[in-house]
């Protein structure tokens, strides 16, 4: 399986790294932004940098997406799968065009409030994955996995 991992760097990188024993198992490529942290993180693996900031920047959205669009044309992955945050969005649009499944692991540590990531993939994800059973009241139709941390 060809696994496209998608996901801003930092504690949302560190979440999608948690999941290890399952991606190093198939082909991957790694969507994150280009810092210190993911380029130490990410070395040896296949990583195309995506625009940064992410997070409530418009041109870096649309950036992103037609990064987004490119990329899953030259990869043709079989699924996205991320944890957010800014990049994640594009990508599952794209995704979603290009009739790739799409995998969203909401966050451990939003309990009472969604996130902004998680609002716009929900819509777009084929499964929506949460970390606690209170999530389940912010995204109905969410999966409760237990927590990757």
């Amino acid at each position: 399986m060809k696994v496209l991992l998608v996901s801003s760097a930092g504690g949302h990188l560190t979440q999608l790294l948690s999941l290890r024993s399952w991606w190093e198992e198939h082909e991957r490529l790694w969507v994150t932004a280009d810092m210190t942290d993911a380029r130490s993180l990410l070395a040896g693996e296949r990583v195309v940098w995506c625009n940064y900031p992410t997070t409530r920047n418009v041109p870096n959205m649309w950036r992103n997406f037609r990064l987004a669009l490119r990329t899953l044309a030259a990869e043709q992955p079989d699924v996205v799968i991320s944890t957010g945050a800014g990049v994640a969005p594009p990508f599952f649009l794209a995704a979603k065009l290009r009739r790739v499944r799409t995998v969203f692991l909401e966050v451990y540590d939003r309990l009472d409030t969604t996130t902004l990531a998680g609002r716009l993939c929900y819509p777009l994800a084929d499964r929506f994955l949460l970390q606690w059973d209170e999530q389940k009241k912010l995204y109905p139709k969410g999966i409760v996995v237990g927590r990757a941390l």
